[in-house]
């Protein structure tokens, strides 16, 4: 079942980085919605409602009606743009979407069988993800919110692309239509092997490892070895 997604914006004025800044301060989320042949608005949104709806999941790929006022604008979300080391959402890029055109979407992959899976049941392998999202054409209305690929019958040292993922009505992967070498590994089993690192040997006493020992004797100085000491 779709969720329905909504978000109050208010038109943002005044732009630039001290703008910006001054609405974070605020509890705000300076953001830019854009596409559909209409120029770009600037938007601000509650960081707080922001922050809740990024925890779903389904937020990432599902239509969401963008509310301005009295009017609504169906859009996705395109990019997040996060602080590096606080908890706060920087910035946000929705793209206007229109009905009679394709959007391009990152959309997650659910793994089904895992944990019964022949690999990993029978073989003693792990599960080993390369891609966990992929890229979907389609338009807005057979836009799915994930893929599923089913793993039960992966056998060990196997795997699953691209081309293997089951796609609903209308849905396409770009991708694969740039030939074989596109066609990317998503998942496989493996057994995982463990290295074991062995301690080195204990060194004489007084001798600093990687250093080469030559025994009771010290290392003839320059000067004994027939070479000219170096001027300073």
């Amino acid at each position: 079942m779709r969720d329905d997604f909504d978000l109050i914006a208010d038109i943002r004025e005044d732009q630039g980085k001290g703008a910006s800044r001054r609405l974070r301060h605020s509890g705000m989320v300076p953001a830019i919605i854009y596409g559909a042949g209409r120029p770009p608005r600037a938007l601000a949104f509650d960081h707080n409602r922001v922050v809740q709806q990024l925890e779903n999941e389904k937020f990432y790929s599902s239509i969401l009606e963008i509310k301005v006022g009295d009017k609504s604008q169906s859009a996705i979300l395109k990019a997040v743009q996060r602080h590096p080391s606080k908890p706060q959402i920087m910035h946000l890029d929705f793209q206007r979407i229109v009905a009679d055109e394709e959007i391009k979407m990152l959309v997650p992959v659910h793994f089904l069988g895992e944990d019964v899976a022949l690999g990993v049941k029978e073989g003693g392998g792990k599960v080993q993800y390369m891609m966990t999202e992929v890229e979907v054409v389609c338009l807005p209305k057979h836009l799915p919110e994930y893929l599923e690929l089913d793993i039960t019958e992966l056998e060990l040292d196997d795997m699953l692309k691209l081309s293997d993922i089951p796609l609903p009505e209308g849905v396409s992967i770009p991708a694969l239509a740039q030939g074989e070498e596109a066609d990317r590994p998503v998942v496989s089993i493996h057994v995982i092997k463990e290295v074991v690192i062995e301690e080195p040997e204990e060194l004489e006493e007084g001798v600093e490892p990687g250093a080469v020992p030559v025994g009771d004797e010290e290392a003839p100085a320059a000067e004994d070895a027939g070479e000219e000491p170096t001027e300073e």
